[in-house]
């Protein structure tokens, strides 16, 4: 039997910043059910890769299909895309007039027409599973950053997508509340939640995810299983980058 295709495919993918070239013939597959970690060192490219997938950046060359479909460029095929493709930012982007309820009700309720009552119903179930039930009724600045970003987290999911994209969701994160949203990430990647995720959390990276993907310089360098990756990297790049951050 041949192997299903890629849930997202991305093929010699190129992207231009005026004279910049950040995503330089980029290929990337990810399977259904994969998680792939993303590291490398800022400027990298990582997270415009991201933003890609999603067409929150245009690209100026190459494909990105999802589920087998092309990238569309605009319209309902484009916003139909992005719902199927969850993202979770470095900036947690609630809205702060609404509360965290409503926060994560607001996607289902607009965009995929479920009632308020059965969007309700999920949002506290979501809520549930990423521990902050008794938060539901609060207002962003009422919770902690760590808290902040599991609603965020829970509003991602509330659209039940095909995808879950993270871009450094822990990076603007205090110490003590990283562990809290990386513990939610990883119960999410043990129940098969495909997931794409930018980070510098390397004990992350080294327990969750099936494939870590290195980038330098707009380039994909290399890609292998955690422990392959972390035990002997293969470029001198990958080398040079992990002796500078893990301590040994």
């Amino acid at each position: 039997m041949s192997a299903p295709d890629p849930l997202v495919r991305m093929d010699k993918v190129n992207k231009w910043f005026g004279e910049l070239h950040v995503l330089q013939d980029v290929d990337l597959a990810i399977g259904a059910g994969e998680v792939v970690v993303i590291v490398g060192p800022s400027g990298s490219g990582k997270s415009t890769l991201c933003r890609t997938i999603n067409r929150l950046e245009r690209i100026d060359s190459g494909t990105i299909t999802i589920d087998g479909v092309a990238l569309p460029e605009e319209g309902k095929e484009l916003a139909r895309l992005r719902a199927g493709v969850g993202m979770v930012f470095q900036s947690f982007n609630l809205f702060a007039h609404k509360s965290v309820l409503d926060n994560v009700t607001l996607g289902p309720i607009k965009v995929l027409d479920v009632s308020k009552g059965e969007a309700r119903e999920r949002a506290r179930a979501l809520l549930e599973r990423v521990g902050i039930a008794d938060k539901a009724d609060r207002y962003p600045a009422e919770l902690s950053g760590g808290q902040q970003q599991r609603a965020a987290i829970a509003r991602a999911l509330a659209m039940e997508p095909k995808l879950m994209m993270f871009d450094e969701p822990t990076s603007a994160l205090d110490p003590e509340m990283i562990q809290e949203v990386l513990e939610v990430m990883e119960e999410l990647a043990a129940e098969g939640t495909t997931m794409l995720v930018v980070s510098h959390e390397m004990g992350f990276a080294r327990k969750a995810a099936n494939r870590v993907a290195f980038m330098d310089g707009g380039r994909i360098v290399e890609t292998a299983p955690p422990d392959q990756f972390f035990d002997s990297p293969q470029t001198p790049r990958a080398r040079d980058f992990l002796s500078k951050i893990l301590v040994h």
